[in-house]
């Protein structure tokens, strides 16, 4: 994504490394959003990520697109408590603290308030969460379910026409 962001001079990215607190990625989250107008604002998250940017765009009403977005993160981190190496950086360790399980859940927005602003990419192959969990959480006009795939959306480039397009940023003539 960055390497095509020279096609769109006016779009800032901000991609930050993520806090282990789900309630210091709230405060960050809020901290690089307070003074970009909502309608020119769009999130984007994958797993956690989309969690995190589902509940972003229902706080502040911006758009987002969400792959493969983690429903219930407080029951499936529950596991995961503990001090252990990072998933994608084993050199790297993170923990998961009980709290963090219980801000999880004082972040969940439950229903989707504004199902226009969404755009839900869901693969039915996805190893890590239950696609159908996913697709029950959001029944958007927006919401792809894509048989196979992976939890990582391994065919990501084949979607960023349509993500741009709901972006505002690929117009169709």
């Amino acid at each position: 994504m960055a390497q095509c962001m020279q096609d769109w001079p006016q779009v800032r990215w901000v991609c930050p490394q993520l806090p282990e607190s789900p309630r210091a990625v709230a405060r960050l989250l809020q901290g690089l959003t307070q003074d970009v107008p909502v309608d020119t604002m769009a999130v984007m998250g994958s797993s956690l990520g989309g969690f995190y940017a589902t509940w972003l765009a229902e706080h502040l009403g911006c758009r987002a697109v969400l792959i493969n977005p983690a429903v219930r993160p407080e029951r499936d981190l529950q596991p995961w408590v503990g001090r252990r190496p990072s998933w994608h950086q084993p050199d790297n360790w993170i923990e998961v603290r009980p709290e963090h399980v219980e801000q999880m859940a004082e972040l969940d927005v439950g229903g989707i308030r504004h199902p226009d602003r969404f755009l839900v990419y869901i693969a039915q192959g996805d190893e890590v969460l239950d696609w159908r969990e996913m697709a029950a959480r959001y029944p958007v006009p927006g919401a792809r379910i894509l048989p196979g795939g992976d939890h990582a959306l391994s065919d990501f480039e084949r979607h960023l026409p349509e993500i741009l397009r709901f972006l505002g940023l690929l117009h169709t003539t």
